[in-house]
């Protein structure tokens, strides 16, 4: 499985709650893009009209050598669920405070480009501070943990 994109910024301003796989429906050149790295999920989110899944906010810029098959780079993709999954994420972001965010793009094992997308919950400010202040911990553990090895090698 190889990354081609990822939304960091989802994991500092969401709790993940639980993640799904879902295909997308792409024109070849979006795929070459992709393929490239030329893929931005930052600002894009997930929703569900009439028992079809849709992404909007993925930026997938034009494929250079791709002239007039070039889609807009903005444009609504349908992510490619089944009707059960679609009506559990249906379900799920439909209460309170939750909402579908994607968090990767990535190739499979046979070839095809996935999106990992996940329920998630906003986080507020003291959340943020307290996520940051446990990573901070967890850093500084592994530091003193490291630099004691060091000291027993040598020792």
């Amino acid at each position: 499985m190889k990354k081609l994109c990822e939304n960091r910024k989802a994991f500092h301003d969401y709790f993940v709650l639980d993640r799904y796989e879902a295909g997308l429906s792409l024109v070849g050149t979006e795929v070459k893009s992709i393929r490239l790295g030329k893929a931005n999920l930052k600002d894009s989110f997930v929703f569900i009209r009439d028992d079809e899944a849709f992404v909007r906010g993925l930026h997938i810029s034009p494929y250079e050598q791709g002239n007039r098959f070039n889609q807009d780079p903005l444009r609504v993709r349908k992510l490619l669920l089944h009707k059960r999954e679609i009506a559990k994420l249906s379900k799920e972001s439909q209460q309170d405070s939750m909402t579908l965010i994607p968090l990767a793009l990535y190739l499979n094992e046979r070839g095809k480009i996935k999106m990992e997308l996940a329920i998630c919950k906003g986080k507020h400010l003291h959340d943020k501070r307290s996520s940051a202040a446990e990573r901070d911990a967890k850093r500084e553990m592994n530091r003193a943990i490291k630099d004691n090895r060091r000291l027993q090698e040598r020792g």
